[in-house]
C-alpha cells in the first residue's frame, strides 16, 4: 500500500537555523552544511514519483535575535516537502550541545504532529546525534524502519580535539560529548539502515563503535544541484559580491585561493592563513579570499566563532597580508555560486583545510563550478577527488606542504585545466542530487522489504496510535482474560477495526508477566501496555519504555522511607523480588490482621511521604509515587497522542482500576468484578455489563456505541 500511495518520510534535524530560502550557512557553527544537506534531499526526495510527503522536523525558535521566519510552525519549501518546527525547550535559538534535556519533549511533538497529519510515515530518517535520540523514540512508537546519517561523529571530534591539546574535562563541559556519544551508540543499536558519504566514514569512523556494523551501512554520496553550480557561462557578468572581494585587494585579476566555511575551529582556517603568508611565491602570485560566516561585529559574537576571527584577523596584520587578503563580513546564499565562479574564473583554487570533513558539499561546490580543489586527506575529499580526479589532498597540519601545493595548482595552467574538466564530468556522473535520491530509495526499500518479512505481512505493520480515532483499554486478569470464547470473539473485532480502534491494556503485573500471559492466552501485542499499576508505559512489540512518564512520577518519591515507614506494619508482607519495581511497592495484605486502609495512608503522610496507595482484591497493596496510577497514565497517554479522553473506552473489574473508569473516559466494569467497584454503579459514564470477562467487554463496547458515533452515557 505505501508503495502505491507514495512514501511518506520523516526528516528530523534538530538543531541549527533552517528555513526554504536564504539559508544563513556559517552564521555559527550549527548552521552549516547538514542544514543544506537536509533541506536538498527534502526537496529532491519529494520531487520523486515514489515519494507521496516529506516533513523535515526541526526545532522552532522564537528569538528576537533571529528572523522571525524560524517561528513559523510549518512552510512548505517544495511541492509535498514541508519543513515542521516544533517546539523544544526553551523559545530562544540554543547551540545544540545544550539541547540535550528538551529531546524527549520534542519526540513527544513529533507524535503529536504525526497524528495530525494522520498518516504513520513509512520510514523515520534522524541527522546527527540529537536528531538520532529523537529517531530512536519515534521509530520505535510508531513501529517503523528508523535510517540515520551522523554528518560527523562524536568519537572523530574528541580524538581531534584531543590531538589538539584540549584537556578532556574541557571537551566534555564545552560540547557535552559523552552524552553525544552515547547517543551514537544507542542509535547504532536500533537503526536499520546507516547511510554515510563516504567510505572512510564507513571504515575508520563508524569502526571506533563497539556495535560497528558495516552490513547495515551505505555509502551514498551527498548530491548537488548542478542549476545553481555551474562554471561561468559566455555572457556572464561580474556579479556584486565581486565588489565586496574587489575593496580588499590591489589587483582583483590575480588567480583566487579560495575558502568557504564556518567560523569553526575545526576547519582549521588559520593553517590556510599560515600556508599563504608562509610562502612568498605564493603570494606573489595570488589573492587569498576567505568567506568565514557573516558577522557585523566580532566582539558580539559567541566565544567559538569570535576566536576564530579574532585568530584570522591577527594572522593576516602578522603577515601583512592587506591588499591581497579578503575577508568580506557579508555575503548572501544566493551569492555563494558567483564565489566560485569569480574564483573559476579567476583560474584559482578551492581550499578546504578542515581537521576532519565528513561531508564536503563546498568541495562538490566548488568541483561542479569549474574549480580545482585542495583538501583535507580525510573522509568526503578522498571519496570526491577519487570520483572526479580534479585536485591533490593534503595534510591539514603540515602548512609548509599546504603552501607549496598551491604554488603547483595554480602554476601548471594545462593540470588546471585538466583537473577543471575532469570535475566537472565527475560531479556530473557521481554527485547530482537525482543519482542520489535513487540510490537512498533503493536502499530504503530493502529495508521496507526486511521490515515486512520479518513481520510475515506483504505490507508494513504500524503503530495505530497515530491514526486511531478510538482506544480499547482493559484490564488483563479477570477482564480480557478469563473466557476463550469471549476473548477471540473481542480479538476478531479489534483485527475487524485495525487501523481505526487502538488497544492497550492497563494492569497490575510487571511488564514482562503481562507479556507472558497475553502470549498464552494468544492475544494480538497491544500498542501499549500501562504496566505496574500504572508506573510504567511501554509501546508496541520492541516494549518501549515511556521515559517521559518515569520523569513526570519521579516527584517527591522516597522508596527507602517507605519501606521504613512500613515495616512493622502488621499484616503487611512483601512481595516478591521481582514484583517490586522502581516506582512501585508492593505487598500482600492479610486483611484479618492489617490496619485500615486509611491508617495505611494516615502513617504515610505523617511521615511526610507523598504516595499513592492501592488496594485491590483485598488482598494487595501497592504504594506508588503520588502522581502514579493507572488512571494518570492513561491521562498522560491520552495527551501526549492527542486522543480525546472522552474516545477511550476502559474495561476493568478492581479497585486498581477505579480511577481509570471514572472522568471523561467510557468506563465498563465486567460483570464478575470486586465489590470494590460497587460504589461506582450509577456513576456518570460507568457502565456495569452483565457479562463477565470479556464479554462484558464486548457488551460495553454495544452500550456505548464505541464502533459507531458514541453514546455518552452509562444508563439505558
Amino acid at each position: 500500500m505505501a508503495d502505491r500511495e507514495g512514501l511518506y518520510i520523516l526528516l528530523i534535524s534538530v538543531h541549527g537555523l533552517i528555513r526554504g530560502h536564504d539559508l544563513e550557512l556559517g552564521r555559527d557553527a550549527d548552521t552549516g552544511g547538514q542544514v543544506k544537506y537536509v533541506l536538498e534531499l527534502a526537496r529532491a526526495l519529494a520531487a520523486h514519483p515514489r515519494v507521496a510527503r516529506v516533513d523535515l522536523l526541526t526545532r522552532q525558535v522564537l528569538d528576537p535575535k533571529v528572523d522571525e521566519d524560524y517561528a513559523r510552525p510549518l512552510e512548505q519549501v517544495a511541492p509535498r516537502a514541508y519543513i515542521v518546527r516544533l517546539p523544544c525547550g526553551p523559545r530562544r535559538y540554543l547551540r545544540k550541545e545544550v539541547l540535550w534535556p528538551y529531546l524527549d519533549s520534542f519526540a513527544d511533538r513529533a507524535l503529536a504532529h504525526v497524528r495530525a497529519v494522520g498518516r504513520v510515515p513509512d520510514l523515520v530518517h534522524a541527522h546527527y546525534a540529537d536528531a538520532g535520540y529523537v529517531g530512536i523514540r519515534v521509530s520505535s512508537l510508531l513501529e517503523v524502519p528508523f535510517v540515520f546519517t551522523g554528518h560527523s561523529l562524536g568519537q572523530v571530534k574528541r580524538r581531534r580535539l584531543m590531538e589538539q591539546g584540549l584537556r578532556p574535562e574541557v571537551i566534555e563541559a564545552q560540547y557535552k560529548i559523552s552524552q553525544r556519544i552515547e547517543a551514537e551508540n544507542q542509535v547504532l543499536d536500533h537503526a536499520d539502515l546507516v547511510i554515510a558519504s563516504t567510505h572512510q566514514e564507513v571504515g575508520q569512523q563508524y569502526s571506533l563503535y563497539d556495535n560497528y556494523q558495516p552490513r547495515r551501512m551505505v555509502v551514498i554520496p551527498p548530491g548537488i544541484d548542478l542549476h545553481r553550480f555551474h562554471p561561468p557561462r559566455r555572457g556572464w557578468q561580474r556579479p556584486p559580491i565581486a565588489d565586496q572581494i574587489a575593496r580588499f585587494l590591489r589587483d582583483m585579476n590575480r588567480p583566487m585561493v579560495l575558502a568557504l566555511s564556518r567560523p569553526d575551529p575545526r576547519k582549521n582556517i588559520a593553517a590556510l592563513v599560515h600556508a599563504f603568508g608562509g610562502n612568498p611565491r605564493l603570494r606573489e602570485m595570488a589573492n587569498l579570499v576567505i568567506f568565514a560566516g557573516t558577522r557585523d561585529d566580532i566582539t558580539t559574537m559567541e566565544k567559538g566563532p569570535r576566536r576564530v576571527l579574532s585568530e584570522l584577523m591577527l594572522l593576516i596584520d602578522r603577515y601583512d597580508l592587506h591588499g591581497i587578503t579578503a575577508y568580506p563580513k557579508h555575503h548572501e546564499p544566493e551569492d555563494v555560486p558567483d564565489i566560485y565562479r569569480l574564483a573559476a574564473r579567476s583560474r584559482g583554487v578551492f581550499v578546504n583545510p578542515a581537521l576532519t570533513e565528513p561531508f564536503g558539499l563546498t568541495l562538490l561546490e566548488a568541483t561542479a563550478s569549474g574549480l580545482p580543489i585542495v583538501a583535507t586527506s580525510d573522509g568526503g575529499p578522498r571519496d570526491i577527488i577519487e570520483y572526479c580526479k580534479n585536485g591533490v589532498l593534503i595534510d591539514p597540519l603540515d602548512t609548509e606542504r599546504l603552501g607549496e601545493v598551491l604554488v603547483q595548482v595554480l602554476g601548471d595552467r594545462r593540470q588546471w585545466n585538466r583537473w577543471s574538466k575532469a570535475g566537472l564530468a565527475g560531479v556530473r556522473r557521481h554527485f547530482s542530487w537525482e543519482g542520489h535520491v535513487n540510490t537512498y530509495l533503493r536502499e530504503v526499500s530493502k529495508v521496507l522489504r526486511r521490515s515486512r518479512r520479518r513481520k510475515g505481512t506483504s505490507a508494513p505493520l504500524k503503530s495505530r496510535l497515530p491514526t486511531a480515532d478510538r482506544i480499547l483499554v482493559c484490564d488483563i486478569d479477570n477482564t480480557l482474560i478469563g473466557d476463550r470464547e469471549a476473548l477471540e470473539r473481542l480479538l476478531a473485532l479489534l483485527a475487524d477495526y485495525h487501523g481505526h480502534i487502538g488497544f492497550g491494556v492497563a494492569t497490575g503485573r510487571r511488564i514482562e508477566s503481562a507479556r507472558k500471559v497475553l502470549r498464552e492466552w494468544g492475544v494480538t501485542m497491544p500498542d501499549f501496555f500501562i504496566t505496574a499499576v500504572g508506573s510504567e508505559i511501554h509501546y508496541g512489540p520492541k516494549l518501549v519504555e515511556d521515559s517521559g512518564w518515569l520523569r513526570h512520577i519521579d516527584f517527591r518519591w522516597e522508596p527507602a522511607a517507605v519501606h521504613t515507614a512500613l515495616q512493622d506494619v502488621p499484616g503487611l508482607r512483601l512481595q516478591p523480588k521481582e514484583e517490586q519495581r522502581a516506582f512501585k511497592i508492593s505487598y500482600f495484605v492479610d486483611p484479618e490482621r492489617a490496619p485500615a486502609l486509611r491508617e495505611i495512608k494516615r502513617r504515610l503522610r505523617k511521615k511526610d511521604l507523598h504516595v499513592n496507595v492501592i488496594y485491590s482484591h483485598q488482598a494487595f497493596l501497592d504504594i506508588l509515587p503520588v502522581r502514579a496510577s493507572k488512571g494518570a497514565a492513561l491521562r498522560y497517554f491520552a495527551d501526549k497522542w492527542g486522543i480525546p479522553v472522552e474516545h477511550i473506552l476502559v474495561a476493568g473489574d478492581s479497585g486498581n482500576d477505579e480511577d481509570m473508569l471514572g472522568g471523561e473516559t467510557l468506563g465498563v466494569v465486567v460483570g464478575n468484578h470486586s465489590s470494590e467497584l460497587e460504589h461506582l454503579r450509577g456513576g456518570e459514564r460507568i457502565y456495569f455489563a452483565e457479562g463477565a470477562y470479556a464479554w462484558g467487554i464486548l457488551e460495553g463496547i454495544e452500550h456505548y456505541d464505541f464502533l459507531g458515533s458514541f453514546r455518552l452515557d452509562a444508563e439505558d
